[in-house]
Order: structure tokens, then C-alpha cells, then sequence
């Protein structure tokens, strides 16, 4: 995400105070960047924007909030949307832990300093430029572009390799291993029939692996220490950001 490409920023906040000056903050550390800015005074008034219109970028939650607060709306979000960034915003600490099950990336106590948010959205837009990287697929339709963060899972069989995104399967002409080496950054194996995106990895078990979406995967006992060193590798960076 360059100077040039737009970026969607979206403040929820129930205090019109509090809205005014994080927004003028936000409208300071655009600067010369492309961006669009909206607000909203409930969880609630977002979400039936959302559900027209996903294309967001940013978000800047308020945790406590009328009837549903910032954390239950993140959880919401999170259902069908990985890359968007979370930023909670609080004023109290003691909310801070249960962020971690949303892949906040950080919390900002009030009142927000300037040099914080500022720091906080250059990283937020880092992680959109990394996160949101694509690839060309050779499938049986023909040449395909996907943003490997849309990629659940990858699963091999006779003559081909099944992509699973969270829309749609793709039939691939590769075999799993040259789509494992592909993949690589953010992927790893976990059976010799399926790579897994550590993204959406909820939980681990001994021999199972269990995807936001619900499904499970098997998980070999080969492969069971790779992958739970690089799932714990891939959440402790984003939890140590968030402190």
C-alpha cells in the first residue's frame, strides 16, 4: 500500500469528543497519503455499514461501547475478514488481554498520544503491504491471482492440489510439495497431504488442527512440532507488538 493507494480508516467511538480529536489526529498523519475516514457512534450503526461495504483497512474500536462493545464487533469482524487491522481504544488496561483472541495489533489508552497513534497506523499499513501480497496459480480454469491470506488450506491428491479459500476451491496443477516451497513465508505443513495458512490456525491439539472456520485438519505427528513451533513463532510477534 503505497502513498497513492487509498486507504480505508474507519474510528468507532460512542464519545463525539473523543471521535473529533482521534480523527484530526488521523487526518494529521495522512498527510499527503491517499485516505478515506469514516466514523461511527455504535458498534451496531458500523456493522450495518459493514455489511454493505468490507473494503476496510483500519479500524479504530473503542472498547467500551453502548449495548455491544469493541471487542464483541471485532469478533464479528473477524469471522470473514483476516488482513483488516485492529486497534482497540481504552481507558483501562484491564481490557487489554482480550485482544489477543482478535489479532489486535495494538491497544491505545486514553488520551491517545499523538507519536503513539502515529507509530501505530505506519506499522497498521506495513502489515496491510505484507499481509495483502498475491500470487499467480496455474489452475485447471486457467491462470489465477490470489492473495495468499484469502488461501485457508492447501490439500494434495492423485493428479492435482486443492487451494480452499474462504469463497471458493481451485484445482491446481502442481504438486503439493512445489506449492508448499511456493507458499513458504506464513504456510506450513501439518500432514503430508495439507498445508495450512498459520492464519487461520484457532487451536492446536495433539493430532488435530482447528481452523477459524471451524473445519479440522489432521495433524501428523512428523510434522507436529514444526507446527507448533511456527504457530507460536507467527502470534507471539503480533503479541509482542501489541504491549
Amino acid at each position: 500500500m503505497t502513498k497513492t493507494e487509498r486507504c480505508s480508516i474507519v474510528i468507532c467511538d460512542d464519545n463525539p469528543v473523543d471521535t473529533k480529536y482521534i480523527s484530526d489526529l488521523v487526518m494529521e498523519w495522512a498527510n499527503d497519503r491517499s485516505i478515506s475516514l469514516q466514523t461511527f457512534q455504535s458498534a451496531e450503526a458500523f456493522l450495518f455499514q459493514y455489511d454493505e461495504e468490507k473494503d476496510y483497512d483500519i479500524l479504530l474500536l473503542d472498547i467500551e461501547m453502548g449495548k455491544m462493545d469493541g471487542i464483541t464487533l471485532a469478533e464479528l469482524i473477524r469471522k470473514d475478514n483476516k488482513p483488516v487491522q485492529i486497534i482497540f481504544i481504552t481507558g483501562y488496561p484491564d481490557h487489554m488481554a482480550k485482544g489477543y483472541e482478535v489479532a489486535a495489533l495494538h491497544y491505545l489508552l486514553k488520551p491517545i498520544q499523538k507519536e503513539k497513534l502515529f507509530q501505530v497506523l505506519d506499522r497498521a499499513v506495513d502489515n496491510l503491504i505484507h499481509r495483502r501480497k498475491s500470487m499467480v496459480f496455474n489452475s485447471s480454469n486457467g491462470y489465477i491471482r490470489l492473495y495468499l491470506d484469502e488461501i485457508i488450506y492447501a490439500e494434495a491428491f492423485l493428479h492435482s492440489t486443492e487451494l480452499k479459500t474462504s469463497s471458493a476451491s481451485y484445482s491446481l496443477k502442481e504438486p503439493i510439495a512445489k506449492l508448499e516451497a511456493k507458499l513458504s513465508k506464513g504456510f506450513v505443513r501439518c500432514h503430508r497431504s495439507y498445508i495450512v495458512n498459520l492464519k487461520w490456525i484457532s487451536r492446536l491439539s495433539r493430532n488435530e488442527i482447528t481452523l477459524d472456520n471451524g473445519m479440522c485438519l489432521p495433524l501428523s505427528r512428523r510434522h507436529a512440532d514444526e507446527v507448533r513451533r511456527c504457530f507460536i513463532d507467527y502470534y507471539r510477534g503480533d503479541a509482542d507488538e501489541t504491549v
